[in-house]
């Protein structure tokens, strides 16, 4: 008796990824792009007339409002694991193919229900109650690429009898065999139904189209030679603790973790990875939920982790629990190759020490005091100093390959003002100097005021206007930089704006 395969697909699954990992309506049409061609679209761009294989500007002029994402194999295969991961708790077993299409073999679950139908719909009601896709199709056919062509044809289910799938495949057309220079050649012959392609002699297919060709052709007959390859359901590697009673002590915390932790770093260590950011996710006795993620500098280790539980606990409640903890969650968000991180003969040198030394600190002072300095992009000095806590990871902020009009070359001074300090750029007359609507000072300036302390002025340059968010009323600023080196051989970076004159900077 031949072998009887399931499939579960699930049409536009790029775009149904996309929606669910951003939070997005897919019933808007919709389209990924790969090579600027269209490969896949929501139902909504296909009623548009949009196609698989069109080019985008083909695709935009059928329909204007089509949303153009771009193709991410990474986020197609992440969120089609929680689908896989429905179907194994009813059939274990389950081979992906690819993000969106999976197979699996129904013997054991229609046995135990009492029908390959009733097990089709189970695990359909089971994707749409656990992951919330009602979309997918269920193909049931003797071999996997009948049982395949089954999905695509089904709404939601449809069912080949055994034996029935030369007969179901006769009709269709050779492009179905997914080789598109021979669903170009065969039509060319007079070839272009699966049905003519099987009743070719086996001896001609193989002189005419190799090995390769003679594969199709079986596939085309409906003699699938494929068996199930089942995945290997990939290790549990969170780690979830209950506080019986709950605790209300930071340190009971800390300690009543220990075990957990140290477990959870162990699971990790046998899989081969190297921890590099974790999720500490803590929910108090009223319901309450904390959750924050962790870089490490370089990985976790398990007393690592569980100062990032004190932390995390300390940071939200000022040192003491406002509600009783009840529950302590870990999961991996990074992990790299063990091997990768693994001491040479003499120890990782330098960063290694500065690891440890700057830990040691942000265990004895808090995790936000000890801080790195990044530079961001912006026009402002001040803004383009950006403090990251040791271990974490940046904020997105501002790119600095990107043009900035107005921002200050290279060499920069070498002290910044968070907070810009009033002085006074005096002229001859005494009084502060002015740019006109032309850019130009009214007159050069003489001295500059700095607080009690006057002092003379023996080079100058500017002035260089800033510009920026001048279509928005409430924060649109104008100001006009200058560079100044007064009498005592300091130079100085100041800008004038309708408020006085400010120092930004002073060159060290």
């Amino acid at each position: 008796m031949a072998e009887r395969f399931g499939v579960l697909w699930f049409p536009g699954w790029p775009v149904t990824a996309w929606a669910l990992a951003e939070a997005e309506d897919d019933s808007a049409p919709v389209a990924v792009l790969v090579a600027n061609r269209v490969s896949s679209c929501s139902t909504a761009a296909l009623a548009e007339g949009v196609l698989p294989g069109q080019r985008r500007r083909e695709a935009q002029s059928r329909c204007p409002q089509l949303r153009v994402i771009a193709a991410d194999e990474a986020r197609d295969a992440r969120c089609f694991e929680p689908v896989v991961a429905a179907v194994e708790r009813l059939a274990p077993g389950v081979q992906v193919i690819r993000p969106g299409l999976c197979a699996l073999r129904l013997r054991g679950l229609a046995s135990y229900l009492g029908s390959e139908l009733e097990a089709a719909e189970t695990l359909l009601e089971a994707v749409a109650t656990e992951v919330g896709i009602i979309s997918g199709r269920f193909g049931i056919a003797d071999g996997l690429f009948a049982a395949i062509q089954a999905a695509r044809a089904g709404d939601p289910v449809l069912r080949v009898l055994p034996g029935g799938s030369p007969a179901f495949l006769a009709p269709l057309p050779v492009a179905r065999l997914g080789r598109p220079e021979l669903a170009e050649l065969l039509p060319r012959l007079g070839v272009r139904t699966l049905g003519e392609f099987a009743a070719l002699p086996v001896p001609a297919v193989r002189e005419r189209f190799g090995s390769e060709g003679l594969r199709l052709h079986t596939l085309a007959g409906g003699t699938d030679p494929q068996h199930l390859q089942p995945r290997q359901p990939p290790p549990e590697l969170t780690a979830t603790l209950s506080f019986e009673p709950p605790l209300e002590v930071i340190e009971q915390v800390a300690f009543s973790a220990k075990a957990t932790t140290e477990e959870f770093i162990g699971r990790l260590t046998a899989a081969g990875l190297a921890l590099t950011e974790v999720r500490i996710e803590l929910v108090s006795e009223a319901g309450e939920v904390i959750v924050r993620n962790w870089l490490a500098a370089t990985v976790f280790d398990a007393a690592a982790v569980i100062d990032r539980i004190r932390w995390q606990l300390q940071a939200a409640s000022g040192g003491q629990l406002s509600s009783p903890l009840a529950r302590l969650r870990l999961e991996p968000l990074t992990t790299d190759e063990a091997a990768h991180h693994v001491p040479g003969l003499f120890g990782l040198g330098p960063d290694e020490r500065v690891h440890h030394v700057l830990s040691r600190v942000q265990s004895l002072v808090g995790p936000d005091q000890v801080v790195t300095v990044r530079l961001s992009g912006g026009r402002w000095l001040a803004e383009r100093q950006q403090l990251v806590a040791w271990g974490d990871r940046p904020a997105a902020a501002a790119r600095r390959e990107e043009p900035w009009p107005g921002m200050v070359p290279d060499p920069l001074p070498g002290s910044v003002f968070i907070e810009p300090k009033p002085v006074q750029l005096l002229t001859a007359s005494g009084r502060p100097v002015r740019v006109d609507d032309r850019g130009r000072v009214t007159d050069p300036p003489v001295t500059l005021g700095l607080g009690q302390r006057t002092v003379p002025v023996i080079g100058w340059a500017g002035p260089w206007p800033v510009s920026e968010r001048a279509w928005d009323p409430q924060r649109a600023r104008r100001a006009d930089r200058f560079q100044v080196v007064d009498g005592e051989g300091t130079g100085w970076l100041l800008f004038t704006d309708a408020e006085g004159c400010w120092a930004e900077a002073r060159y060290d």
